[in-house]
């Protein structure tokens, strides 16, 4: 068993770490004040894209770096520990996004638009939920129907991150409802395709420097050659991609849960009160060492889940373990850290106050903790 990162993996994750606080750390409060996606589009496309970063973990024939989905966390660890904004769009962008055209598109379907989102050249998005099918995907009201050679798409998703900034778009719809689940089917979208128009813009607790906004489709025609896989398999291409989506959601959690205990730590350390530090203070320290023990378990999960999905084994059980392990872990230990530092961790000069509100949407994005325990109880009570 070995607990060291590979050569080519330390690479990734020693620019990534670089790149982080140089061009992701520094503005990360401003962005979050300002609740502008804007910025963080700038760092992906123009500065992250450049670097390969958005095609990480995809083969280089497709535009991609060839790396591994434990490169892919290990990198996510660095950006979370200083902005889960930039975190949240980017694993969009490695996961829900490109990895259903990856795994079920066609040579055409890959060519046309995986590679312009491996080189950086466009960005993606993921449309599932509804306002009647969140963590029930099989209440889904999108409709798609079949008119000699194209689909017509009707219906409404909301809270879909990177909507209005990305170019394409993977969409869930029925294409038969008396199926269930069954009868969903994936299709990819563009942007500016007509009756394909954008909505409310949600105003959101954390991540305030992502975009989360409705998806409003009016009699939205797309060729034939859109469908993503075949009809029907929609559900399953869904929860292909959670699955690789949850990686990236578990990583967003260890990376703020370690940010948050360095800021503790730091403070802890250098905050005298009553003659001493406070770390010397046993109440405190014991706080600070169950934070660090909560991190550094979370990261073993999520890297071990990593590595399975990269030695392509099965992975969906050991996924949602980490991902509502480590998201539980994030609210416990960035709330934990508001506590060390006091009334300074509640005001929004102090990071940590921005940490615990980034934390709490970990425990509900890409299945709410609750679907998680659904997800593992359902593998190990075969």
């Amino acid at each position: 068993m070995d607990f060291q990162l590979t050569e080519s993996q330390e690479r990734v994750r020693a620019l990534v770490e670089e790149f982080t606080a140089t061009e992701i750390a520094p503005g990360a409060a401003e962005r979050d004040l300002a609740g502008d996606f804007a910025p963080v589009y700038d760092i992906l496309m123009n500065k992250m894209g450049p670097l390969g970063l958005l095609g990480l973990s995809y083969p280089r024939e497709y535009g991609g770096q060839g790396k591994d989905h434990i490169a892919f966390v290990a990198a996510m660890f660095e950006i979370c520990r200083f902005d889960v904004s930039v975190g949240a769009a980017w694993s969009v962008l490695l996961s829900l996004g490109s990895w259903p055209i990856y795994k079920f598109g066609t040579e055409q379907q890959k060519q046309q638009y995986l590679v312009p989102l491996c080189k950086g050249e466009k960005m993606c998005a993921f449309a599932l939920t509804e306002p009647n099918a969140g963590s029930d995907a099989g209440m889904q009201e999108t409709t798609a129907t079949l008119i000699h050679n194209h689909y017509v798409l009707n219906g409404r998703k909301i809270y879909i991150t990177n909507a209005g900034f990305a170019d394409t778009y993977v969409v869930m719809a029925m294409t038969d409802k008396s199926k269930g689940t069954k009868g969903i089917s994936a299709f990819i979208v563009e942007k500016g395709t007509q009756g394909f128009e954008f909505g409310r813009e949600e105003v959101t607790m954390g991540i305030r420097s992502t975009t989360q906004r409705e998806i409003i489709m009016t009699d939205c025609m797309i060729p034939k050659d859109h469908l993503l896989g075949e009809e029907g398999t929609g559900f399953k291409i869904a929860m292909t991609a959670v699955d690789v989506g949850r990686l990236g959601v578990a990583a967003q959690a260890v990376g703020v849960s370690w940010g948050a205990t360095d800021v503790a730590i730091s403070h802890s350390l250098n905050r005298v009160q009553f003659g001493k530090p406070l770390s010397a203070n046993q109440g405190v320290s014991f706080m600070l060492a169950n934070m660090a023990t909560k991190v550094e378990l979370a990261k073993l999960m999520v890297l071990k889940a990593a590595w399975l999905s990269s030695q392509e084994l099965p992975y969906t059980k050991e996924a949602a373990m980490a991902k509502m392990y480590a998201s539980d872990t994030a609210m416990e230990v960035t709330t934990d850290a508001v506590q060390i530092l006091g009334g300074a961790g509640y005001i929004c000069d102090n990071p940590v106050e921005r940490m615990m509100r980034d934390a709490k949407i970990l425990q509900i994005y890409e299945g709410t903790n609750q679907i998680q325990r659904i997800v593992i109880a359902g593998k190990i009570l075969r």
